[in-house]
């Protein structure tokens, strides 16, 4: 370990935990630090509820497992992983992030760096962040302490891209801390370093990753309402025009999660407050926005058309954000399921990752259905691809509907068109 940096993590969620236990691995004794009590006390007992870093990997790695604040002075080198959210009006909630500088700026010492991990806005950290570890530290930025911003670069889920094999963007706010941050990621980080001329630079960097993904997914949204409209199958056609070599293969689905479906918004605040209002980023947040309606409209119109008009049920097969993680956050599928119950129909949620109690925590009291407590549905809305389902494919979807018969809405497209069961009305997005 050449940087001689001793490091704390702040957050210890999909992107924190990840982070600490590759420097715990690595580099020897690491503070890992969260304000959630029940999650330290899962990560001490040796297991990550996320997924995210397995039972063997936690156990290797040198981590003081803590929630206390004042454990955090132990290190000189602070890395603040919080999440950065959306309110209700699609505004950047900034709380978590303020919160955990003024956890910080409370340790905080003489030759401290603090680096944030965070999606934010460009400016954030130097506008926001800055001046509460100066308040709360008594100490003066750039004199005493330094401040750097490495954006994450997490997929959940993802066991090929992970912290240590992605090229890690970092920045500072002088050469001098660039190099301290450069080396001290480069330590753990196997990919490549890239050095952002400005902590502004890299702050876009991060929120253009997943602005450009989310417009892309609108575009192939938008072409599935033209298409479904035309009768003609989206899929069809994207497998044909991906024949061509410069063509990018984005496909249709619900745009959920703590990224690609909330870090627009953060570029859409800084560019209104900038004096422009943002035309195609906003339009593509609509889109994305209104893809649950247009699944369950489609489903209702099913129902109708079939005459299911008496007390109809629906199972959703899927609840998550994305396939194969537990996590619900700002979870598109719940539009499905909201804009049914608003038309009349039982719903019933099913989900192999979700935690209930989180569920119902979240979500007003939503209950997760058990296998056995599954009523036969009038449709079935395969929302979420998680593998358990594609495993099971048509026999569990056949088994799930009155008489084996019903309208299925398959969002992700993966069950097999040329073996649908007779009987069965198929719908793609």
């Amino acid at each position: 370990m050449s940087h001689g940096r001793k490091i704390s993590v702040i957050g210890l969620g999909y992107v924190g935990l990840p982070v600490a236990v590759a420097f715990g691995t690595s580099c020897g004794r690491t503070v890992a630090f969260d304000i959630n009590q029940a999650r330290i006390a899962q990560l001490k007992a040796g297991h990550d509820a996320t997924g995210e870093v397995d039972d063997h990997e936690l156990a290797a790695a040198d981590l003081l497992l803590t929630a206390e604040a004042k454990d955090l002075a132990e290190a000189d080198f602070h890395i603040v992983t919080v999440p950065t959210p959306i309110d209700s009006s699609n505004r950047p909630d900034l709380s978590p992030l303020r919160s955990a500088s003024k956890t910080v700026g409370a340790i905080l010492k003489k030759g401290d760096i603090v680096v944030y991990e965070s999606t934010v806005y460009p400016g954030a950290t130097e506008e926001e962040c800055v001046p509460i570890l100066e308040e709360l530290s008594g100490l003066k930025s750039g004199t005493d302490f330094t401040v750097g911003y490495s954006p994450e670069r997490i997929n959940p889920g993802d066991r090929e891209h992970r912290f240590t094999t992605i090229t890690k963007v970092v920045s500072g706010q002088d050469q001098a801390t660039l190099d301290i941050v450069a080396a001290v990621y480069g330590s753990v980080v196997t990919a490549g370093i890239h050095k952002a001329p400005t902590i502004k630079a890299a702050e876009a960097a991060k929120v253009i990753e997943n602005t450009q993904r989310d417009l892309n997914i609108a575009l192939m949204n938008e072409l599935s309402l033209i298409f479904d409209r035309a009768g003609i199958d989206t899929r069809d056609v994207l497998e044909a025009a991906g024949t061509k070599w410069n063509f990018l293969k984005f496909t249709p689905g619900l745009v959920g999660g703590h990224c690609i479906g909330v870090d627009p918004y953060y570029l859409t605040h800084k560019s209104e407050e900038l004096g422009y209002y943002p035309q195609v980023v906003l339009a593509g947040r609509r889109v994305n926005d209104g893809m649950g309606d247009v699944v369950a409209n489609k489903v209702i119109r099913a129902l109708l058309r079939e005459g299911a008009t008496k007390n109809p049920t629906v199972t959703v097969l899927g609840l998550t954000f994305k396939e194969d993680v537990p996590d619900i956050r700002n979870t598109r599928v719940i539009d499905i399921v909201r804009s049914l119950e608003e038309a009349g129909v039982t719903v019933q949620v099913h989900d192999v990752h979700a935690d209930e109690d989180e569920v119902a925590h979240e979500f007003d009291g939503l209950k997760l259905c058990s296998d056995n407590c599954l009523e036969p549905a009038d449709a079935v809305v395969l929302a979420v691809s998680h593998k358990e389902y594609v495993a099971k494919g048509w026999p569990l979807v056949s088994s799930l509907l009155k008489d084996g018969k019903g309208f299925v809405a398959d969002v992700r497209a993966v069950l097999p068109r040329d073996a649908v069961p007779t009987g069965i009305d198929l719908w793609r997005l």
